[in-house]
């Protein structure tokens, strides 16, 4: 073989051995990831006080578990790699079930931070750095300190949406500590004294409630802005969002009715990129008459949207929804600028606007018949076998079923039909009996009729005598 054939061949042979060795690396080190998260039982309930940890509680015929083994193997190692005080635990709910239900679990898998006698629950995204940031945030001081410049410039390009108190002890700090520790699953909350803010924020009294968002600041005003907790959970979303299926269901705690650009990030065409920006243009430039009603983003493709009017949306288009009560709002004409937005918007806030949809009983048995509709098909198209055999063979049951008892009670009618008329045959034969019978029968009559003609003759023919 030619040297530089066999130098190649070399390589590739290398190349392969360390791809080979790079993958069982990394599996061992998810598979050895479970040495991280320890087993909980019964035990667990009188030991944890002492400790901050998070739960996974899981049951082993839960497919969405399994889907999530892997990821809080993934999260045990980072958690003990980055030095974290909190512990990582699963717990099989089905076993341990009387210790499960004390904290509150419902279904599986369901992820709680412990922390002394609270109890906080996750309902992010089940990704590795979600679940991680839920843990360092929910573990950590309820308000945590800015003392300099630099830690709030730090901290402001790390959030996007950046809560402050800024002022001394006061019974808007004890709200503000309240609502943090109910809020704490959702954003971090910060204090700082007044010179540590930026220069250009100006503050109309101390103490205030301040929150950094969409490259400005907003101010808390309880007068126009309710209850602390009722705004800041409003405001702890930025104002134009891409929203998807999660983001929605986050949404329904705010109140908001949300405003979609319905479109396909893919398509570059002007319609779609229109729809979009006249979305942005009114959360930027209309902020102050719609921010504490409304939420605005897009959202890529119309399968969830389809899902939740239970029709098929064709896109680009705009919907609002009203995610608290499963209504929503569509233009009854085509929005052609900013303008046309504002109006529709305007319509849907006096009460012009048609609200479809709604939680009705006709809306749920709709719901019922889409949703059973919706999973026939995706198994279908999913897997035409596995569909055919799911639904086909009890069809075919169910069938054989009824042809054998429409069937039996056929065979059942003819045979008593012939039954009955033999027997109303026999009847008519006993009745009448032969031809022989009645012929004598006949004869007998008239065999009595003549010996009487004869008697009452011999009388008249003695009395002629």
């Amino acid at each position: 073989m030619h040297p530089d054939h066999q130098r190649q061949l070399a390589t590739r042979q290398a190349e392969h051995a360390f791809l080979l060795s790079k993958e069982s690396v990394v599996a061992h080190v998810v598979a050895s990831g479970a040495g991280f998260v320890e087993d909980l039982d019964e035990s667990f309930k009188e030991n944890r006080k002492d400790d901050i940890w998070l739960v996974d509680f899981y049951a082993p015929w839960c497919g969405h578990c399994k889907k999530l083994e892997p990821v809080w193997n993934e999260v045990g190692i980072e958690m003990k790699n980055m030095g974290s005080p909190v512990k990582v635990g699963k717990m099989d709910a089905t076993s341990f079930s009387s210790i499960a239900s004390e904290f509150g679990v419902r279904g599986y898998p369901t992820i709680k931070l412990l922390k002394g006698d609270l109890a906080y629950n996750y309902r992010g995204p089940r990704t590795k750095d979600d679940i991680i940031e839920f843990a360092n945030r929910v573990a950590g001081p309820l308000i945590r300190p800015l003392p300099s410049q630099h830690m709030f410039e730090h901290v402001q390009k790390r959030h996007r949406v950046l809560f402050v108190y800024v002022g001394g002890e006061s019974p808007l700090k004890e709200k503000y500590i309240e609502v943090a520790s109910e809020l704490i699953v959702y954003t971090y909350f910060f204090s700082a004294s007044e010179d540590v803010l930026p220069e250009h924020v100006t503050l109309p009294e101390l103490p205030a409630v301040v929150v950094f968002k969409d490259g400005t600041y907003f101010v808390y005003d309880e007068y126009e802005d309710g209850d602390l907790s009722s705004w800041i959970n409003r405001e702890r979303f930025q104002g134009y969002l891409n929203v998807d299926g999660f983001t929605l269901y986050e949404l329904g705690d705010t109140g908001k009715l949300v405003a979609i650009a319905v479109i396909d990030d893919k398509n570059s065409s002007m319609e779609h990129t229109r729809l979009k920006s006249i979305i942005q243009e009114v959360a930027r430039d209309y902020r102050d008459h719609f921010h504490r009603d409304f939420q605005f983003g897009h959202m890529d493709g119309n399968d969830y949207i389809n899902s939740l009017l239970m029709d098929d949306v064709t896109i680009p288009t705009i919907v609002v929804l009203n995610t608290s009560n499963q209504q929503y709002f569509l233009p009854d004409r085509h929005i052609e600028n900013t303008e046309d937005m504002v109006q529709f918007i305007n319509n849907i806030l006096d009460g012009t606007a048609e609200a479809q949809g709604g939680d009705g009983l006709l809306q749920r048995i709709k719901r019922i018949i889409y949703d059973a509709k919706s999973t026939v098909v995706s198994v279908f198209k999913s897997s035409p076998l596995l569909g055919c055999f799911l639904f086909g063979l009890p069809l075919g049951v169910i069938s054989i079923m009824c042809y054998g008892i429409c069937t039996a009670d056929t065979d059942g009618g003819i045979d008593e039909h012939e039954a009955a008329k033999k027997e109303n045959g026999d009847r008519e034969l006993t009745d009448e009996g032969s031809e022989e019978e009645q012929e004598d029968e006949k004869n007998g009559k008239y065999t009595e009729l003549s010996d009487g003609e004869l008697k009452q003759k011999d009388i008249m023919e003695k009395k002629k005598d």
